[in-house]
């Protein structure tokens, strides 16, 4: 039974982040790789699919390696943190407004923090 609720979950995953390559302030990495963690539980050759992809596969094996995002990475996730929370500002009344730039404030921050490569 866990195995199932896994590979669920993995699939899931999967999907989001599918979505994250085409709606642009959805992550795709991460998703990706709760993806891998899920697979790894339950399906190992879908796992190794997404160790061995040509895109992802060098993102997720540097997470799981180092704890590591990539400077290209930081930098599109803050940009986007940033997108939102400019728009939060403009669109949203205070005090719900602040809740998006805090999140910026505190998930840029620790992802700034991550190592790179």
């Amino acid at each position: 039974m866990t195995k199932l609720l896994y590979l669920i979950a993995g699939f899931v995953a999967l999907g989001l982040g599918g979505l994250g390559v085409l709606l642009p302030l959805l992550p795709t990495v991460p998703f990706l790789i709760l993806a891998a963690f899920c697979f790894a539980r339950s399906n190992k050759a879908l796992e190794q699919r997404l160790l061995t992809h040509p895109t992802f596969g060098f993102h997720i094996r540097l997470w799981r390696e180092r704890g590591a995002i990539s400077r290209r990475g930081k930098q599109a996730a803050l940009i986007a943190f940033a997108i939102s929370a400019v728009v939060a500002l403009l669109l949203a009344p205070l005090p719900w407004s602040l809740a998006p730039l805090a999140a910026a404030l505190i998930g840029g921050s620790w992802i700034w923090t991550r190592p790179e490569r």
